[in-house]
């Protein structure tokens, strides 16, 4: 670099913030990313999960808004009419729970931080649409989700029955089984217990085999983790309903994968807290057996299911006969048995489960192997179950067979003959507990009458708001705090007139963001939940952008209510987004960002140091999206630093806007269209956002590198390459885009730009390198026209002096030619 050249990258500096407070009221009063549904344009709908407002942004936020943008400001640039819209999921556990320590009203704390969070989304500078801005906690938005409950009811897909229920001792409300993460509240850590309650479900086992059929068309546009994930939690399985007979009892009846294991079966467990086993026990037994529930309630499914728990149990005084075998089996209450799960009963076969074998050896009960495992032990003697496949051995019909599968089929067909069983599916999926005992969340629109019974709110009395409760006690205390609000709770029933009591309970808050997306197309209506014609020609959406989190959660539950609403006839698909882009997490120093570990990184502080681009550039770049970024070895100070180059282009470009590029720089033109090529195949194919940046910066330093050879600031190729940086960078940095543009001559918005025009001529290469090959041995690379014919290649080959001088005077006996790369001599 010369002095000259020195001095004045010193002087022409770029000011992050003046650029910043320039551009941001540019966009607001221009609003360049308000969808219009009547444009005629074809229509892409780019939705990013929307935010808790439990504070301001956070990194999380940062790089999910960042990676969101890229595609939804690329499509907008390829000409597409783009919906981006955001909100917030306003209800709920985190914000109620600040809002008490904080001993302010619920509804203050989240409107104040959706005005912070909201403010904070403008000067990172999201493409959002603010026109369809919803909140989930507005009356106008909850109207509706109580109105789809009742259409859920309706249909028998709302319910409530007495069950044993997660239960969280800090935020004393319930936890459907996915909210309990190890044994702990997915949102406040605390260890979760459980009680026999009286709650709604939604019923999304009737949906289980649907939600995993549906999968298979999103093989190619979902991440296989969140795929893996449901169909775990959904958990199909195969076998049979195996009837036990019970003396002086009801049969009992148990669901088992492996029904052909039946000869090992010795004895038989009940779930402990399942109203199965309180009617088997005996008088004799039931002092014992009530003292061991109330041990049982105190834990979660978690630790009940855990391998290295210690097998407990009591032995109820009865005993089951088994239909193959003709034998008595005793019949115990464990821990181990959830009472939810199948028919809330196994059959234990200890030889081949270990669980089984665990809890046969802790209680001196009989093992028995019937399937022989090449080179495994005996699990009576090792102790360790057998779970492989092998040979049928104490198995009546069943000896000497070694097909699984025929094994099975042989029972089944045995069991169902004689009426003591049949073929059947399972699911681990349980249904949707969706009952809260919190303030701060959608009432449940029902009437309890004690001569009606459960009566609905009518459609003409939504939205049931919640009553206000400024200054009362919202601290939880195992009921819901409306409870107290008498003045809202006694009711006349809406159906008799009756004296009633409306009930207590509010929604889960995924309730409220199980249908947002579709409330997005047509925010403002007031006679719907949304337009159907509105959500045919925006959804599904076309890209998912958020957190791998909610694998199972979120996104299980909003396939589930797409597919009754499609039941319903008011959506015409059945999954409600064509592709998914999962965010990795932002770390510091190799660890989750915690205040403990000291290791938390400020976004509000690294935008103000850095500024927004430098900030957004360095989270796009740091590497594919999935992956986790670590702060600790990014340098935003970097990225400013390629920005504020990148800027000084536009100020050297002379040339006007609109001057024919043909006569520039040829090998910068080539470069301009392989980097635009390239971007586009990069962002549509795999995400690799990354490498679309990393092939920006080349050709910022190709831009560069023209510029100072000689070529001048007048080329109309540098003007055409400046531009094209411009565009790709408005992506990920927006100000500085703008800025560039505004220098290069035009008019903002640069969203309202079009994606450089590629001269498809340009990018074929001038020539192409043949490899030449003697014995299989590279021993010549030439450059040859992409176009040469296998006469040429091969004369050209051969006349090579290295080739000359490998075939030492030789013939070759055979010439291989693969026009125009390879050339392949065989002596």
């Amino acid at each position: 670099m010369t002095e000259q050249q020195h001095s004045t990258e010193e002087t022409d500096r770029y000011d992050v913030e003046a650029v910043q407070a320039k551009w941001l009221p540019v966009w607001e009063r221009e609003a360049p990313f308000t969808a219009d549904e009547n444009s005629g344009k074809e229509k892409r709908y780019a939705l990013t999960m929307f935010p808790y407002p439990s504070g301001d942004l956070h990194m999380g936020h940062g790089e999910a808004f960042a990676l969101h943008d890229v595609i939804a400001r690329y499509w907008r640039l390829r000409g597409f009419e783009v919906m981006n819209p955001i909100g917030w999921d306003s209800f709920g556990l985190p914000a109620e729970n600040a809002a008490i320590r904080n001993d302010t009203h619920p509804a203050e704390y989240t409107y104040a931080n959706i005005e912070t969070q909201a403010e904070s989304m403008r000067h990172y500078a999201t493409s959002f649409d603010w026109t369809r801005r919803l909140h989930t906690s507005d009356p106008e938005y909850y109207r509706w989700t109580q109105w789809l409950f009742l259409r859920f009811r309706e249909r028998g897909l709302a319910y409530r029955k007495d069950a044993p229920v997660n239960w969280c001792p800090n935020d004393q409300t319930v936890l459907a089984n996915e909210q309990v993460v190890d044994g702990r509240c997915e949102r406040c850590g605390a260890e979760v217990t459980r009680r026999e309650l009286n709650q709604w479900y939604f019923k999304i086992t009737d949906y289980a085999q649907r939600l995993l059929d549906d999968m298979e068309p999103l093989e190619t546009t979902w991440g296989q983790r969140v795929l893996t994930a449901q169909r775990n939690w959904i958990g199909r399985s195969e076998g049979a309903h195996v009837t036990f007979s019970v003396d002086g009892r009801d049969p009992l009846t148990v669901y088992t994968t492996r029904p052909d294991t039946l000869w090992g079966a010795t004895f038989m467990v009940v779930a402990a807290d399942a109203p199965l086993a309180a009617s088997l026990v005996t008088d004799a037994q039931r002092e014992a057996y009530e003292t061991y529930v109330e041990q049982v309630r105190a834990a979660s499914d978690i630790e009940r299911l855990a391998s290295d728990r210690p097998k407990t149990g009591v032995d109820l005084g009865v005993t089951a006969t088994n239909p193959v075998t003709g034998e008595q089996m005793p019949v115990w209450a464990a821990d181990y048995v959830l009472a939810d799960y199948g028919t809330g009963a196994i059959m234990a076969v200890p030889a081949h489960d270990q669980r089984d074998l665990d809890f046969a050896r802790a209680h001196d009960l009989p093992v028995r192997m019937v399937v022989a495992v090449p080179g495994e032990e005996d699990p009576a003697v090792s102790g360790v179950a057998t779970t492989g496949d092998g040979t049928y051995v104490a198995s009546g019909p069943l000896d000497g067979l070694s097909d699984k599968a025929a094994g099975i089929r042989t029972v089944v067909e045995m069991l169902e003959k004689d009426g003591r069983g049949e073929g059947t599916v399972n699911f681990r999926l349980r249904d949707w507990l969706l009952s809260r005992q919190r303030y701060w969340g959608v009432p449940i629109p029902v009437v309890h009458c004690p001569d009606c019974g459960e009566v609905a709110v009518p459609d003409d009395q939504l939205p049931l708001e919640l009553p206000d409760l400024r200054g009362a006690d919202l601290k939880p205390k195992g009921v819901s705090p409306l409870a107290a609000a008498t003045d809202w709770v006694n009711v006349s029933c809406p159906q008799c007139g009756a004296a009633a009591k409306r009930d207590t309970d509010t929604m889960d808050t995924f309730v409220d963001s199980s249908w947002y997306f579709l409330r997005y197309c047509s925010p403002g209506l007031t006679t719907a939940a949304f337009d159907p014609e509105q959500v045919r020609a925006w959804m599904p959406a076309d890209v998912y952008v958020g957190g791998v989190e909610h694998a199972v959660l979120h996104l299980l539950y909003a396939r589930f209510f797409t597919k009754v609403l499609h039941d319903m006839g008011l959506v015409d698909f059945v999954e409600p987004f064509a592709a998914q882009l999962n965010q990795g997490v932002v770390i510091n120093e190799g660890k989750k960002m915690s205040k403990s570990l000291g290791n938390g990184v400020n976004l509000g502080e690294q935008l103000a140091e850095f500024g927004v681009d430098a900030v957004r550039l360095t989270l796009v770049f740091a590497g594919p999206p999935e992956d986790n970024i670590d702060w600790a070895d990014m340098s935003p100070a970097g990225s400013l630093k390629f920005l504020q180059r990148a800027w000084r282009l536009s100020g050297d470009v002379t040339s006007a806007p609109g001057t024919p590029y043909a006569e520039g720089d040829l090998e910068l033109r080539r470069a301009v269209a392989r980097t635009v090529h390239d971007a586009a195949d990069l962002i549509e194919h795999g995400h690799r956002f990354n490498v679309m940046v990393a092939r920006t910066m080349e050709l910022v330093n190709a831009t560069r590198k023209t510029i100072d050879a000689g070529a001048g600031p007048a080329d109309p190729a540098v003007r055409e390459a400046t531009e094209a940086v411009a565009v790709l960078l408005s992506l990920v940095a927006p100000y500085v885009a703008e800025e560039m543009w505004e220098r290069l001559g035009h008019e903002p918005c640069i969203a309202n730009a079009a994606w450089p025009v590629v001269d498809e001529a340009l990018l074929v290469a001038e020539s192409v390198t043949a490899v030449v090959q003697v014995q299989g041995k590279v021993k010549a690379r030439l450059e040859v026209s992409p176009d040469v014919t296998e006469e040429d290649l091969r004369a050209a080959a051969l006349a090579d002096a290295d080739v000359v001088r490998a075939l030492d005077g030789r013939e070759p006996r055979k010439v291989i030619v693969r026009a125009p790369k390879l050339v392949n001599l065989v002596v």
